[in-house]
């Protein structure tokens, strides 16, 4: 069984990344059972609407999960409550709407799979309830509910959080990864207890820029402090993520492997 992992679509050049690479990864892989997508920067690299999720829902995604800017859009609240492959940080308060967690059945092999978004509390904003308390609640609830196999989108900005919740988790979930800053890290690997781990998925999105932001419209906030209108950088569009492989048979992770792939240009 092979599930794709993408790091953080970055507004509408990752969109297209997203609907012209995973069938091309579809192929090469001979068929990927599951997808998972960061979205939260899919609309103009700012949250998130329906035509956005749609669009990633079509491309071949089976669950979008958000971060810290879920909110970002209006009319957010409506997708939220009504789709539940759609999910905000799981350690929000429970009178906040939207799904936190969702389990899911896979297309091939029939397995109950769970992802679960959250969102870390370190150089973040707004601060939200424990995510590792948040996780150790919601493991026996995910298993009641039937997961087989349990993801972990850990959306954060501290490398040493990310890495801590990974080794809390470690034999408890099937894998920790992590997304927020765009950047794919090089430590994808599997831990001492069998979960696969990485710090960061990358972006998909232009890379050419700063964190999927054009240059020219980032660099005046480092040389002089003035506030300036982002604008989503739109060359070298690459998706980003990992392949995490595991066994039919056992559940057991065999391998997660980073992807680094460049989208045609038309």
């Amino acid at each position: 069984m092979r599930v794709l992992l993408v790091g953080d679509v970055n507004g509408r050049p990752g969109r297209k990344a997203v609907t012209q690479i995973i069938p091309s990864l579809n192929n090469l892989y001979q068929d990927i059972d599951f997808v998972i997508a960061n979205g939260e920067n899919a609309a103009s690299g700012f949250g998130i609407t329906d035509k956005s999720a749609n669009e990633l829902f079509a491309a071949g995604v089976d669950v979008i999960t958000m971060g810290n800017h879920t909110w970002d859009n209006r009319g957010i609240n409506i997708i939220v409550k009504s789709e539940n492959r759609l999910l905000r940080p799981a350690n929000y308060t429970e009178d906040v709407p939207g799904f936190g967690y969702g389990v899911y059945e896979s297309h091939k092999l029939l397995k109950r799979i769970a992802v679960v978004s959250l969102l870390g509390r370190t150089e973040m904003r707004p601060i939200l309830d424990c995510p590792f308390k948040t996780m150790d609640a919601l493991i026996p609830k995910l298993r009641k509910l039937g997961a087989e196999l349990i993801f972990v989108d850990f959306h954060a900005e501290a490398t040493s959080e990310k890495v801590a919740l990974g080794w809390h988790l470690d034999g408890r979930v099937t894998c920790v990864f992590g997304t927020h800053t765009h950047i794919q890290t090089n430590d994808n690997r599997l831990l001492k207890k069998g979960t696969a781990y990485i710090t960061d998925l990358g972006m998909t999105g232009g890379q050419d820029g700063v964190i999927g932001v054009k240059v020219e419209s980032v660099l005046p906030r480092f040389l002089n402090g003035m506030p300036t209108r982002f604008e989503v950088c739109e060359e070298n569009v690459m998706l980003h993520g990992t392949l995490v492989q595991i066994d039919d048979k056992t559940n057991e992770v065999l391998s997660i492997d980073l992807i680094k792939e460049k989208m045609k240009t038309e």
